[in-house]
């Protein structure tokens, strides 16, 4: 995905009635435009002020469930990415996508898209004619300073479901209620789809060492005892051994947990790009204006977004509170 946000208002966090047990950061979401003469609205949890990153998690869109004969669906025209992973995960409909790597590929639900920007990668997706209901979650991944000029890749994984004591967990990255992900990643990380039945409190033995949030996408959801609104993330500090979550209501909810060590680098995030400072970032930009780096994008009917104008404003290295 691309954003129109290139200089974000972002809110703080808030704080929440909860039971005893882990303090829970409760982010709000804000609705974005995502970029191009097409845009659609998603809710936007990650970045914002009180929280750059969630483990090396550097972006949380959710959108949907959008009928498309309303909407008109997703259309995003070509567009760069450097020094990030982007993950696609849909819970309904169907997205298109291609890259300047040459794949061409479909995104559909429980199906894991993985596609490594590294040194630069440029790529469309749309919804397909066959999409009535589009309704899923986009995020991205920053790459550590060693691995942030990478080759491009695309890797797709079909996780298996895995029953669990109250709900089902598909783990699409790292290591979950007995479940691995083969996607290799750059840092440690968590990526799994939980569903959770009506009524039920489900407890997972996590890594201690990981920072976790848990964006819910609908039911009545508290995560350690601190209830969570549909689109909020949850964040939860390192240091714990479990994860309580519980489901209140009287219909199956379902949240996305994402996790991974505290990434201790500072970046610079602007448009599409993540580097870590203000040149490369113009460099970037300059690359993409004059068709070079990024590569082309084969077979989509329009022509490709064009960069915005850098803010006349620094760009500020950011990185998560102490």
């Amino acid at each position: 995905m691309t954003t129109t946000e290139t200089d974000p208002i972002e809110p703080r966090g808030e704080a929440r009635g909860r039971t005893a047990g882990p303090r829970v950061e409760v982010l709000p979401a804000r609705d974005v435009p995502l970029g191009g003469p097409r845009a659609m609205t998603v809710r936007r949890t990650l970045p914002q002020r009180a929280r750059t990153l969630i483990g090396a998690w550097c972006f949380v869109d959710h959108y949907g469930p959008d009928h498309v004969a309303e909407s008109g669906g997703m259309d995003v025209a070509p567009h760069p990415h450097t020094g990030l992973q982007t993950v696609s995960w849909l819970f309904s409909g169907e997205i298109e996508h291609r890259d300047s790597l040459g794949i061409h590929a479909f995104v559909r639900p429980g199906e894991l898209n993985l596609m490594t920007g590294g040194h630069g990668i440029s790529h469309s997706e749309v919804s397909t004619p066959a999409t009535t209901t589009l309704h899923g979650v986009q995020l991205w991944v920053a790459l550590p300073e060693q691995h942030r000029h990478t080759a491009r890749d695309f890797q797709h994984h079909v996780p298996r479901p895995v029953p669990l004591d109250g709900g089902e967990a598909r783990v699409f990255l790292g290591t979950l209620a007995g479940d691995t992900s083969p996607v290799p990643t750059f840092t440690p990380l968590l990526g799994a789809e939980l569903t959770l039945h009506p009524h039920t409190t489900v407890t997972l033995a996590v890594d201690p060492a990981f920072e976790h949030g848990l964006l819910v996408d609908h039911g009545d959801v508290t995560m350690a005892g601190t209830p969570l609104r549909p689109a909020e993330l949850g964040y939860l500090a390192p240091g714990t051994t479990t994860l309580t979550l519980t489901n209140t209501g009287d219909e199956t909810a379902r949240t996305i947990l994402i996790g991974g060590t505290p990434f201790e680098e500072q970046i610079v995030m602007w448009w599409n790009f993540i580097a870590r400072s203000q040149e490369e970032i113009a460099q970037a930009r300059e690359d993409w204006e004059n068709g070079v780096r990024f590569g082309e994008v084969q077979g989509y009917p329009g022509e490709r977004l064009p960069a915005p104008a850098l803010p006349k404003v620094a760009l500020r290295p950011r990185g998560n509170p102490r």
